[in-house]
């Protein structure tokens, strides 16, 4: 069952959500809406690193299908402390195949959490998975 919601009460791993949102909020709200992923990514693993946060930077995940690997691996763009995707984007709104992403990478990786922020808006807009 995927939940989605922006709903911060009763959810799984609220204080850790709380602090990643709240970096991305500090990421958005001195770099703006504009720049490509990358600079916010870049921009991301510094506040992670300044909040001795732990995290994988494109952490690759290997798809096995019916007891085989496939050849094409799916890349994160973080996991933080071990338990959360996080999946930057920076377009004009968060479309239902970065959901569908989302969810695959939490098929994929065997965690419960994904977000999604978008830093393309003029407020950062984000979105809660859960697996």
């Amino acid at each position: 069952m995927v939940k989605e919601y922006n709903d911060m009460n009763d959810i799984l791993y609220k204080e850790e959500s709380y602090k990643i949102i709240g970096l991305c909020m500090e990421v958005h709200n001195n770099l703006g809406a504009g720049f490509l992923e990358i600079v916010y990514k870049d921009a991301l693993e510094y506040e992670f690193k300044k909040a001795i946060i732990p995290y994988d930077r494109e952490k690759r995940y290997e798809v096995n299908y019916k007891g085989i690997i496939l050849p094409h691996q799916f890349y994160a763009d973080f996991v933080v402390l071990d338990k959360i995707i996080l999946e930057v984007k920076s377009v004009q709104g968060i479309a239902d195949e970065f959901v569908a992403q989302a969810i695959n990478y939490l098929k994929v990786s065997g965690n419960r959490l994904a977000l999604i922020t978008n830093f393309g808006e003029l407020k950062l807009n984000y979105k809660r998975i859960i697996l």
